[in-house]
């Protein structure tokens, strides 16, 4: 499937992300240097140009508090959809990687994998959340900006990109930055 361009967004370095806690369903506000992320990502967006396009945002508080700073608390046109949430970890949310760690190590082997999200008690599920990151896609037919979550942007970025859900954890994250995708080919824009 072809998809118009798209220009992918993580929200800023949350509290949680600091202390390496697992948010999935729930939040925690920005940090300062989030706060920073985000701005960086407003003064990469203007210097893209995105009028004209589609804006969509995850609901989550960290998202939301990212797109009001990205776009200098114009979100008049944006569009909350709880597709782009992030992928519920069930009994893991609020955990630290860490004691998820303890709890599972063979999970986490080789350390790089990411596969661990697919094994949260009461947790969405990678297959799941590829469905409805793809259900989210096959309705834009615009260019469009979406500010999501870590996980979330690498699954839609393996739609785009013409990969199954297997290959979310081998493709890059980061905050501060904007991943854009063109007719199959991804982008990072950086400061």
């Amino acid at each position: 499937m072809t998809y118009p361009d798209l220009l992918i967004l993580r929200h800023g370095e949350t509290e949680w992300n600091r202390l390496g806690r697992m948010q999935g369903e729930a939040d925690s506000p920005l940090t300062q240097q989030g706060c920073s992320q985000a701005a960086a990502q407003g003064r990469l967006l203007n210097e893209f140009g995105i009028s004209g396009w589609d804006i969509f945002c995850s609901p989550q508080g960290r998202c939301t508090e990212t797109a009001q700073l990205a776009l200098q608390g114009t979100m008049s046109q944006v569009v909350l959809d709880g597709r782009l949430a992030e992928i519920t970890l069930g009994a893991w949310s609020g955990a630290s990687r860490t004691k998820i760690m303890e709890t599972a190590p063979h999970l986490f082997e080789p350390e790089d994998n990411m596969i661990w999200y697919d094994h949260a008690p009461g947790g969405e599920g990678l297959e799941a959340l590829y469905v409805r990151t793809g259900a989210f896609l096959a309705e834009r037919t615009k260019p469009t900006v979406v500010f999501t979550h870590g996980i979330t942007s690498r699954m839609l970025r393996c739609h785009a990109l013409g990969l199954d859900s297997g290959a979310f954890s081998d493709l890059p994250g980061g905050q501060g930055v904007i991943y854009h995708l063109s007719s199959g080919r991804q982008t990072c824009l950086a400061e």
